[in-house]
This record gives C-alpha cells, sequence and structure tokens, in this order.
C-alpha cells in the first residue's frame, strides 16, 4: 500500500466570488503540497459561517441539509483517497476531483492550448464582424506559438494542463523569450501581457480558480520614440525628388506628420472622406483599428495643399482614395531612399509620422496636449503623454524666454541700487 501521501481537505467559502453579498462554498483538495479546488452547489451568507469548524452556524438557514452535503463531500473524497493508496497508485489533486465528479479526467481537463483556441475563436468572429482589427488576432495567434515553442523547449509537451500550471511558468516563459528567442524586454512584456489575459479568460470561463500569473510584473520600459524636427521636416519639404514614386511617398509622409494619422487610417481614406467641419474648414476623421476611438483632425495648410495635388492623380480617382499610398512594406522601403535623397539620418517609418505630429508639430508649439490627444484618438491621456516628449527646441526656447524675464529683473535691480 502507498501510505507516503497525505490528504488534507478545507472547506471554506470562496469571498472573491461573492455576489450581492452571497458566497459560494469550495472544497481545496491538498496532497503532497499540490491542490485543486472543488466548487460546491451551496452558496451562503459570509456571517453564517463558522471558520474552525468549515461548516455553517448552528441555527442558520438550511444548516441541517448544506452541512450534512459538506460532510457526505468530505467523507467521499477520504475514500476516494484511501482506495488510491490501497491500490498502490500515486494520485493528484487533480485527479481526485475527477474521481469524484466521475469525469474522465484526460477528456474534461482545460488545457492552456484550450484557453488560446476558445479565446482566438472568438476573436475571429469579432474580426469577421468588423468589431477588431486583424492585426489583434495576429497578436494573440503569434502569442500562442510562443508558448507552445516554450512548452516544447522546457516541458517536451506541446500542451499542459491549467490546472498544473503554477507562477514558475510564467518566470520561466520571460526567461526563455529574453534568452532563446532574443527578444526585447518590451517585446516579451507584451507577449507575458496576452498570456495573462488568456488566463484571466480561463478563471472567468471556471475552468482555474484563479490565475496563477496574476502577481507576476513585467518590467516596461518606455521606448525612446525618435522624431523630426522642424528643420528635418522643411528638408523633406522642400528637397527636388524627380522620381515619381518617391516624391509620392514623401508627400504622404509629410501629410501623416501634419495629420497625426497611422499608416493604415491614410491607406483607407476616400476622396469623400474630407469634410467640412463646423468651423467651416475641412476636417478628416476616422475610428482607430487599434482603439475603436473616433480620430478627427482639421487639416492644416500643408496637409490640405497635399490632399489637393493628388485630386486628380490617376490611382486616386480610378480607386476612389484620398492619396497614393503604397502597401506598408513598400510605402517602409521608400522611405529609406527618401531620407537618403533629403539628407535625414534617422531611419523613417510609418510610426515617425505620428510621433512628429504629436510632439514637433503640435505640443512643441503650444498645443494643449487633452487637444492633441482627442485628435490622436487616444482613448487615455497618459497614452498621449508617452508620444509627447517635450523636444530639446522646446527646452531651449523656453529656457530662454525664462533667461530674459530673469535678466530683465536683475538689470530693475542694479538700476535701483545705482539711482
Amino acid at each position: 500500500m502507498n501510505t507516503h501521501q497525505k490528504l488534507h481537505l478545507r472547506i471554506y467559502p470562496y469571498k472573491q466570488r461573492t455576489k450581492n453579498g452571497i458566497t459560494p462554498i469550495y472544497v481545496r483538495i491538498s496532497i503532497d503540497g499540490k491542490r485543486s479546488e472543488l466548487s460546491t452547489p451551496h452558496k451562503i451568507n459570509l456571517k453564517h459561517w463558522n471558520t474552525p469548524k468549515q461548516r455553517l452556524k448552528s441555527g442558520t438557514p438550511n444548516e441541517f441539509l448544506i452541512n450534512s452535503n459538506l460532510d457526505a463531500i468530505e467523507t467521499n473524497l477520504k475514500k476516494l483517497f484511501v482506495l488510491s493508496l490501497a491500490s498502490n497508485k500515486h494520485i493528484t489533486p487533480v485527479e481526485l476531483k475527477n474521481k469524484y465528479l466521475g469525469k474522465d479526467e484526460k477528456a474534461n481537463l482545460k488545457t492552456l492550448y484550450d484557453a488560446f483556441d476558445y479565446h482566438n475563436k472568438k476573436m475571429e468572429e469579432k474580426v469577421e464582424s468588423g468589431l477588431t482589427s486583424s492585426a489583434t488576432l495576429l497578436k494573440y495567434t503569434i502569442t500562442k506559438n510562443k508558448v507552445v515553442d516554450f512548452m516544447k523547449h522546457r516541458y517536451r509537451k506541446e500542451d499542459l494542463p491549467l490546472e498544473e500550471l503554477k507562477y514558475k511558468f510564467v518566470t520561466e516563459f520571460e526567461h526563455y523569450l529574453l534568452t532563446k528567442d532574443g527578444l526585447q524586454s518590451n517585446t516579451a512584456f507584451k507577449y507575458i501581457k496576452n498570456l495573462k489575459r488568456i488566463m484571466n479568460i480561463a478563471v472567468e470561463l471556471e475552468w482555474i480558480l484563479a490565475n496563477p500569473f496574476a502577481q507576476f510584473k513585467c518590467s516596461y520600459k518606455s521606448p525612446e520614440r525618435i522624431v523630426l524636427t522642424q528643420t528635418e521636416i522643411e528638408n523633406l519639404i522642400n528637397t527636388e525628388i524627380e522620381i515619381p514614386r518617391l516624391s509620392e511617398v514623401r508627400d504622404v509622409f509629410v501629410f501623416c506628420c501634419y495629420t497625426g494619422f497611422a499608416y493604415s487610417e491614410v491607406h483607407k481614406f476616400k476622396r469623400d472622406d474630407l469634410t467640412v467641419g463646423i468651423d467651416g474648414e475641412y476636417w478628416l476623421t476616422t475610428y482607430r483599428e487599434k482603439s475603436k476611438e473616433r480620430e478627427s483632425v482639421p487639416l492644416l495648410p500643408i496637409a490640405l495643399e497635399i490632399v489637393q495635388r493628388y485630386e486628380e492623380h490617376e490611382y486616386c480617382t480610378e480607386y476612389n482614395k484620398l492619396l497614393p499610398v503604397n502597401s506598408n512594406q513598400r510605402y517602409n522601403a521608400y522611405l529609406k531612399e527618401v531620407a537618403d535623397l533629403c539628407g535625414i539620418k534617422k531611419h523613417l517609418t510609418t510610426h515617425i509620422a505620428r510621433h512628429t505630429f504629436a510632439t514637433t508639430i503640435t505640443l512643441s508649439n503650444g498645443v494643449p496636449i487633452e487637444t492633441v490627444s482627442r485628435m490622436l484618438g487616444h482613448s487615455k491621456l497618459s497614452t498621449t503623454q508617452i508620444y509627447a516628449k517635450v523636444l530639446d527646441r522646446k527646452v531651449s526656447d523656453d529656457m530662454q524666454i525664462l533667461k530674459g524675464k530673469l535678466h530683465g529683473n536683475t538689470n530693475s535691480v542694479q538700476q535701483k541700487r545705482t539711482s
């Protein structure tokens, strides 16, 4: 007989799932340091619970019925455990729970792959309905692949039961991403954030009692965002570019610098998206794919002039487009050539134009951050604050103003002393 395993049962109200003062009763099954949670059909008022006795207090409603049933659950779990010992079989808390429930443990045990599969299928339906972007679905698909690769590397398995996942899993996953996968810490953080989201959904579905990764904190560092200075923007605008494909890309990039729209949004704009606002000026309005927030921007003269320049462009008229925008890959490749022609040493990408609008064009010229946040379509002001890095030129200008004020005050004091 196997007498080495030890069973401990604890019956308790699961306070985190209290609703309207009513709490469900759970049984915690612990065997040799491992545990599993078994939900009971009973829900009680917390004030009726006797913690030391792990039963309802005497004289409370349904005391006899509920306490008798809890006695039966405890007795049956102990019997099943003893039978396992007698047959000389090693048993885990999850296996004991499934035996009590009469389940085929392999058929009913939910796994990490199941959780990803459930989430991603729901997201696929949202993509088809236009409720979310395919890019968001792709992020979770990649995260799933990363997790599977990690499990193969660390556990020699492609999947693991949710019940077996512990805090250690996510610490080792982070280490794998940083070392074996060679990712930067911010990129690893994004994958772990997605994994924690999947685990939270598993909790909501009651596949597991709690997220074992909930307390894991990633060290996210705000990236140094590259922006163009006003001088570099003027170089872009004033440089003569005779190659049409490059001059078009330059114009689209400058348009983004003066509107803050992302590549995906400019790529979608049609000719009739340009509307007259309440101020009689031309505006462009869209909803961001990423956040679904409204993004509405009045066009500055340079941006409007670029739009008018391409009103009769063959591509724009044939496909009803506001601007001739290439595929993202080709657009970024051409930007490198544009930067070389304009003498710009920075690596131009679609994102730099949006950062430039937030800093050089708006914030550095005194536009309030709340206004910038609204034009960028941010749901939280803190998101704009990441973009809103005050440029050295703006700091210099502000200090020159302060220097002038201080110098004026100093002269006034000196004049008073000499008079």
